[in-house]
């Protein structure tokens, strides 16, 4: 059989990201993006065999049998594919007036207890049938490979009754079965206390530790367990229980913590061994500290704050204290309607000032470890999977200088191209 080797040569710079694979990247380490000028990628099986110099490629490839698929990137950054740690991808549904309320003075949580907000998404997820929101998730997940991102976390939470959450877990699964990007699923049934439940909060939880958790742990839906720790949500010690149920049903933990107020979030998810605390827009000083001391990755939305019209969540002071920090669109239907992970990386730069060097490390590497997959994905190295993303730009400070420009020009999944000239091949648009 004949050896399908793919080369991508002459590109103005190979961002390589190396040295994260282990550990997260953390403080100074984020700057450091492993930059090679005039650099070749030679792909194997769908999977990275050679980076180095354009002069080491040639040599390179001229010992290996095969056919060659050259692509040229002159002019053009290559970097790891995108990925996203943080979304609520499979939901129906839309939440437009919230804007015009939100507009008018009303707050996220004001809308949330009024019924609005996640509620009235999950009336609607219930309502729609497990192929409707396959169909739905589709388009976006094709608007996120466009963007660049590879990789995908999806988080449940629009269900709130034990079919509903099976419903859009499975759906996930579906997706990830059918289509070219990568979902890594989050149980996240502790999204929202449901109406039935508002005189009763306690009951809610106990249905989810003892009835979802269990039945998501048997079908094999999910990796992670999160759960929305907030002032009119879930409290700590409510939270704490629901992420230990999950630990014990081999659900790794992730928090949703200080969004709205100061809680003691990020102290939670250092003590539950979270593998990531997100949002943090209101975390304490002491609550950084701890998941620094813990390994806590921090998984950052700026584009939430952005769009609730919001102050973004102190980057600089986490960068500093030595927390690891990723990135993420918080891709749902509500507080950011958005698969653009590089219009996130601009808003990291403008409003959070995160530099573009920890911008790309917070969106490859960081993320990878945020959602379990950096000896895979998130780095360009030798051995790992060939998800690539070739940007029009002449070097990766061009990124985040061009805001809100998709400069995206061809995205490679496990060594197959899937995006060229900023066009989708031979992707999924339906299941109809």
């Amino acid at each position: 059989m004949v050896k399908s080797i793919t080369y991508i040569k002459r590109a103005s710079q190979v961002v390589t990201v190396k040295g994260g694979s282990k550990e997260p990247k953390r403080g100074q380490a984020m700057s450091d993006i492993g930059i090679i000028e005039n650099g070749s990628v030679i792909i194997e099986g769908g999977t990275i065999t050679f980076v180095g110099s354009d002069v080491e490629a040639e040599q390179y490839i001229s010992t290996i049998d095969g056919k060659v698929s050259t692509i040229d990137a002159s002019g053009k950054v290559l970097t790891p594919g995108l990925i996203d740690p943080h979304t609520h991808l499979v939901f129906a549904g839309s939440r437009e007036k919230e804007l015009e309320m939100r507009l008018n003075g009303a707050k996220y949580i004001d809308i949330l207890k009024a019924g609005g907000g996640i509620l009235q998404t999950t009336t609607s997820t219930r309502e729609a049938s497990e192929e409707q929101l396959i169909e739905e998730s589709l388009k976006r997940l094709n608007r996120f490979l466009q963007y660049g991102v590879t990789t995908v976390e999806s988080k449940s939470g629009y269900g709130l009754t034990l079919e509903d959450e099976l419903k859009q877990l499975r759906a996930t699964k579906r997706l990830n079965e059918q289509h070219p990007i990568d979902l890594v699923s989050t149980f996240m049934g502790a999204h929202a206390i449901p109406v039935d439940y508002k005189e009763n909060p306690d009951e809610f939880v106990r249905l989810v530790i003892e009835e979802m958790i269990p039945k998501v742990a048997e079908e094999n839906l999910a990796e992670f367990c999160d759960v929305f720790c907030e002032e009119g949500v879930f409290t700590i010690e409510q939270s704490e229980r629901i992420l230990e149920a999950g630990k014990n049903f081999g659900l790794k933990p992730k928090i949703h913590a200080d969004e709205i107020v100061q809680f003691g979030g990020a102290e939670l998810a250092a003590k539950v061994g979270a593998v990531s605390a997100d949002h943090l827009l209101q975390a304490s000083t002491e609550g950084i500290k701890q998941m620094a001391e813990s390994g806590v990755i921090a998984v950052l939305l700026p584009g939430t704050a952005f769009f609730l019209m919001e102050k973004p969540a102190d980057a600089r002071k986490m960068i500093e204290s030595g927390v690891p920090v990723a990135l993420s669109t918080d891709r749902n239907p509500g507080s950011s309607p958005t698969e653009s992970l590089p219009f996130v990386m601009n808003l990291a730069c403008l409003t959070m000032k995160m530099t573009p060097a920890e911008v790309l490390t917070a969106c490859t590497i960081n993320a990878a470890h945020a959602i379990g997959r950096a000896d895979q994905i998130g780095s360009i190295e030798v051995g790992k999977k060939a998800d690539l993303v070739l940007f029009d730009a002449p070097n990766y400070q061009t990124l985040q200088y061009n805001y809100a420009v998709n400069l995206v020009d061809t995205v490679l999944k496990s060594g197959k191209v899937i995006v060229e000239g900023g066009i989708l091949q031979n992707v999924p648009v339906s299941t109809i």
